[in-house]
């Protein structure tokens, strides 16, 4: 297995996983995976990865602004899939541990993540990255007509002070 930059020669496979978390109901809001332009366009250009096994892309992890204010710069939100196949492999926290070494070698010192508290397999990889739970927002919005909580994950880098 392999981490590699995620660009567009991935995306067919890396849209995939996406879409497979997305059919779980417990990875994202989102009711489908966007095209290659408009994911691109939303995501930073850095800090962006692939597992792949056999040339195969079996995870991808990614950060998004979560403002275009200045002052939140260094301060990013964190998404991380791993194709169903695959998991318990200890490939969602190989990511994530990627891309938080990524994202200090960017120079930002916040990174993010909200989690539907149902989904414990993410919480537990963030946790074991450094992340710890802020709370829980709770009916912030509703999916297939029931409203939903997430849980807020912070983690502050200790190398950009």
């Amino acid at each position: 297995m392999e981490i590699r930059k995620l660009s567009d020669k991935h995306w067919d496979q890396v849209k995939l996983i996406y879409q497979k978390g997305i059919d779980t109901g417990n990875a994202t809001f989102q009711t489908s995976a966007p095209s290659w332009e408009n994911w691109d366009q939303s995501h930073l250009k850095s800090c962006r990865v692939v597992m792949q096994e056999d040339g195969k892309a079996i995870g991808w992890a990614s950060l998004t602004p979560v403002s275009s204010r200045c002052v939140y710069a260094g301060v990013a939100e964190v998404s991380v899939y791993v194709d169903p196949a695959h998991s318990g492999k200890g490939i969602g926290l190989a990511l994530l541990n990627e891309l938080v070494r990524q994202s200090e070698a960017e120079g930002i010192w916040t990174l993010q993540a909200g989690i539907f508290p149902e989904n414990t397999a993410s919480l537990r990889i963030h946790e074991k990255a450094g992340f710890r739970i802020l709370g829980v927002r709770e009916k912030i919005g509703k999916q297939n007509g029931i409203w939903r909580d997430t849980a807020i994950l912070e983690r502050r880098s200790s190398v950009i002070i």
